[in-house]
């Protein structure tokens, strides 16, 4: 039986930020962390990089009664691998992503999502678990992920189970996430192919009005296998499996991908909001795939 995790008095904090009261617990071990998840369920929020939970607390956009400050749990920060899989641990931060040999070499398309995500102080505190987590339609770790067919590892009291990254995210700030459980690793499958990300914003370090990643292997001048995903221009990231299926087995050629990038349109459904309309969103996601599919075959020197 662990140690019983008390609330941390709110008063030796600096919360006068947050307009309403709750209780704040700092758990040492994954174990206590579930406990505590365990406990509360619903009515707590895991507290990792805050650079997403902090702002919406701050707007009262939600109201936890309990948040649970995961930042001390060492044992769910790190970047491993062995002969099959890549692994991220949920704490793992975007400045721990951007200095990694590893993954801009395996995982590039997360690479150029880390470089292209905001401001060297926001790389520091978000981490990887939570811009998932907070299953934004424009959350720059979702195309590369799903490009590169990870898996989502949710630990509970219960136990643990994965999921497909295709299967994680269900609408808008929504996933199939369980009260009660955590997000405690991606395991990334080691490939032999290239991939890439881009994206378009308002201005630099922005959310993306719309993005892309591709993931290619090339035999032979034949596209063997592809995989293409975009972000904001869909209640959820997504894969665009048509143009995948459109894509194999055909030669590389820049009309071939052309043609087969122009198909995206007919696999998202983009809204109007503050940072673009439907239409650009449309017209740019033929640009991004078509621009990120020779950015994949340029690192595999097939173009």
């Amino acid at each position: 039986m662990g140690r019983e995790v008390r609330p941390v008095p709110i008063n030796l904090r600096n919360t006068r930020i947050i307009p309403f009261e709750f209780q704040y617990f700092e758990p040492e071990s994954l174990e206590e962390v579930l406990q505590l998840l365990g406990t509360y369920g619903s009515e707590a929020r895991v507290l990792a990089g805050g650079t997403d939970l902090i702002v919406k607390m701050k707007i009262r956009a939600i109201e936890p009664k309990y948040v649970i400050n995961v930042k001390r749990i060492k044992e769910l920060r790190y970047i491993r691998v062995d002969e099959d899989t890549i692994r991220l641990g949920a704490l793992t931060t975007w400045r721990d992503l951007e200095r990694s040999d590893l993954v801009r070499e395996k995982v590039p398309a997360l690479y150029d999502a880390v470089k292209s995500m905001g401001s060297v102080q926001i790389r520091n505190m978000a981490t990887v678990g939570g811009n998932l987590c907070n299953a934004s339609p424009a959350a720059d770790s979702a195309p590369p992920l799903l490009v590169h067919e990870a898996r989502i590892k949710l630990t509970s009291i219960e136990g643990t189970r994965e999921i497909p990254i295709t299967e994680f995210f269900t609408g808008p700030g929504m996933t199939v996430m369980k009260p009660h459980e955590l997000l405690q690793e991606i395991i990334i499958p080691r490939k032999k192919g290239k991939s890439s990300f881009i994206k378009v914003s308002r201005v630099a370090m922005d959310l993306a009005i719309a993005s892309a990643a591709t993931y290619v292997e090339v035999e032979d001048n034949i596209i063997k296998d592809v995989k293409i995903a975009l972000g904001s221009v869909a209640p959820r990231p997504i894969r665009a499996v048509k143009c995948e299926a459109a894509l194999i087995g055909r030669r590389v050629d820049e009309k071939v991908l052309r043609e087969v990038a122009s198909l995206v349109v007919n696999e998202i459904s983009p809204i109007d909001d503050v940072r673009g309309t439907a239409w650009y969103r449309r017209e740019v996601s033929k640009v991004l795939v078509y621009d990120s599919l020779i950015k994949s075959l340029e690192r595999l020197g097939r173009w």
